[in-house]
């Protein structure tokens, strides 16, 4: 279809969607650029979703990887939050 796409990274909140048992993950999504402008799609959640929290774009998942290591890791913590700020809160 020749449609120009890109592959995102990075990580999805529970902003605007009842609260998930389980704490927010990483996250994958798809971009398109249609009429001059660039739209995220999510084959995973099906439903537009508000609050991701951008990593990497690239051609695919190997492009943007969010860790390379070689020999012997070991991660201890990591961890990543979000929080819905009102309008108000802004100004």
């Amino acid at each position: 279809m020749n449609i120009p796409a890109r592959y995102c990274t990075g990580y999805l909140g529970d902003i605007g969607v009842p609260p998930a048992p389980s704490p927010m993950d990483f996250s994958a999504w798809f971009e398109v650029y249609l009429g001059g402008d660039w739209y995220a799609f999510d084959a995973r959640n099906n439903v537009p979703r508000i609050g991701r929290i951008l990593m990497a774009r690239g051609r695919d998942a190997a492009d943007v990887a969010l860790t390379t290591t070689f020999g012997v890791n070991k991660l201890e913590s990591f961890k990543v939050g979000t929080d819905e700020v009102s309008a108000a809160a802004l100004q």
